[in-house]
This record gives C-alpha cells, sequence and structure tokens, in this order.
C-alpha cells in the first residue's frame, strides 16, 4: 500500500509546495485587499495602483504595485540637475530677484555703470550714456518715458493765433468753437532737422476746439507746447509724400469742424481726452 500511496503523495505534496510558493510571491508583490474585484460589474476604468513601501524587486523583475501594474515613483523624486548646478541657479535666481544684479547695469550701453546717475523715476544709467540721451530725445527717461526737464523739439519757426467762432461743433451744442491757425513761412533747415541747410515748404494749418471749459484747458496746453516747440517737426508729409515739409509732430489736432474722427473732424467724444494724451507724452500737463 505504502509504495502505491508514496507516488501520489509526492506529486501532492510538490503541487502543494509550488502552490503555496506561488501564493507567498503573490502575495509579495500584491495587495489583493486594494483591488477591490467585483465580479457583478463590469470594469469601466482602470484598476488603481498604489504604491507598498515593502514590496521589492526580485532578480531584476520590475518592481510592481498592486494588480500587477508597474509603480510609479512618488511625485517627490529628486532633481535631475547636479546639486552644485542647481545651487548656482538658485542662488542666481534669488540675485536676480533681489534687483541687485540688474541694478549694476546700464540699460542703454547694457554694461556696467560708470558714474551712474538716477533720475526721479529711480532707472539708473552710466553718466555719459544718459547725456547721449539727452541729446537725442531730451530731458525723458529711455526706458519708462518720463519727463524730467523741459522738452523743447525741433518746430521751425512759426505763429500760432486763435479766437472764438459762435457756430458749434457736432456734439458740443452748448458752446461755440476756438478756431485755432498755424502760420510757418518757408525756410532753411536747422542742425537738428532731417536735411541741416537744405530749404523746407511752410505751411498754414487751421483746427477746432469747443470752446468750454475743457477746450480752453486744452488750448491752453497746445499754446504750452507751440512754446516749446513740440506740435509741428520738418519731415516727410503723410498725404502728399513729399519731403522738407512742415508737418504734425504727433499731437492729435481736428482740422475739420464735421466728419467724425475719419475726416479728422467731429463729434468725437474722445477727442480731448486723446489730445491731452498725446501732450502728456510730450510733457506737456
Amino acid at each position: 500500500l505504502g509504495s502505491l500511496v508514496s507516488p501520489e503523495m509526492d506529486r501532492y505534496c510538490v503541487g502543494f509546495s509550488y502552490f503555496m510558493a506561488l501564493s507567498l510571491l503573490l502575495c509579495q508583490f500584491a495587495n489583493f485587499s486594494s483591488c477591490n474585484f467585483d465580479l457583478n460589474k463590469p470594469i469601466t476604468r482602470p484598476l488603481r495602483s498604489t504604491r507598498h513601501k515593502d514590496a521589492s524587486g526580485l532578480n531584476g523583475l520590475p518592481k510592481k504595485s498592486s494588480c500587477g501594474t508597474e509603480r510609479k515613483e512618488d511625485s517627490k523624486q529628486p532633481s535631475l540637475i547636479p546639486p552644485t548646478a542647481q545651487q548656482n541657479a538658485e542662488a542666481s535666481t534669488k540675485k536676480g530677484a533681489s534687483g541687485d544684479s540688474k541694478d549694476d547695469f546700464c540699460p542703454i550701453c547694457l554694461d556696467r555703470l560708470i558714474k551712474q546717475k538716477q533720475l526721479r523715476c529711480k532707472h539708473t544709467f552710466c553718466d555719459e550714456c544718459l547725456q547721449a540721451s539727452l541729446k537725442h530725445i531730451g530731458p525723458m527717461c529711455p526706458v519708462c518715458k518720463d519727463v524730467f526737464g523741459v522738452m523743447e523739439g525741433d518746430q521751425p519757426d512759426g505763429v500760432m493765433t486763435w479766437s472764438s467762432d459762435s457756430s458749434s461743433l457736432p456734439g458740443f451744442s452748448g458752446c461755440g468753437c476756438i478756431v485755432i491757425t498755424y502760420t510757418f513761412p518757408s525756410g532753411k533747415q536747422a542742425e537738428k532737422h532731417p536735411n541741416p541747410g537744405q530749404p523746407y515748404q511752410g505751411t498754414n494749418r487751421t483746427a477746432y476746439l469747443p470752446d468750454n471749459e475743457e477746450g480752453q484747458e486744452v488750448l491752453k496746453l497746445l499754446k504750452k507746447a507751440f512754446d516749446q516747440k513740440m506740435i509741428f517737426t520738418v519731415g516727410t508729409s503723410r498725404t502728399s509724400g513729399l519731403d522738407n515739409q512742415v508737418i504734425w509732430n504727433d499731437i492729435s489736432h481736428k482740422t475739420s469742424k464735421t466728419g467724425g474722427p475719419q475726416r479728422y473732424g467731429y463729434p468725437d467724444p474722445d477727442y480731448l481726452r486723446k489730445v491731452k494724451e498725446d501732450l502728456k507724452a510730450k510733457g506737456i500737463e
């Protein structure tokens, strides 16, 4: 009997040992309790995977998480940047944030400051760079355009006059209008003009303002800009394309009583605000 039973028992023992070893291996690499299998429900989304601190690889096998999926590392991964390079980058970032590095350089020549000069807007420049900027654009910060002195343009010699008219402008029916006349005779260009020594063609221009409180305010600002030679300049006419002409210098004017903004006339409810912005950009306020 023993000889008959022994082979069967041997096969049973081997099979049982294999089953136990396999069970142990599966328990080591999988957490069946987290899989939450429900045979009565269809699987509609991927199974969750969780990380287990006690799971370990075996002879080159990939580490596993629950349900047999490949394990994903924690989001707090060590940086791939070498420690020394990372420390240098962080130090550089902190230095840039403090402004120390930025303040050491001139925004004009992009080199280290020499005999630095700081404007009231707090921007700092090399003294030589600032002097060159003053000759080029006048007393205006090259960075933020803040005007720190009296601006003077290159407007040629001319005359500005104005008078009142009882007729009202569209959009300003409660008052008359102010008629401004600019007169420029022909002449010869100065050193600050595009072609020094060459002649320029004179012009006569007429503009209109409402004769109310805000219109009177704008008239005073325009007179101040005219005295600082900023309303006109010498250049190429946008309408005729001719060179060496007396032309507008980027301060909005209404040269027609009617026609709206498309024809440089009224009504235009934004005009008075816009012309004051144009004047402020040139330091007139």
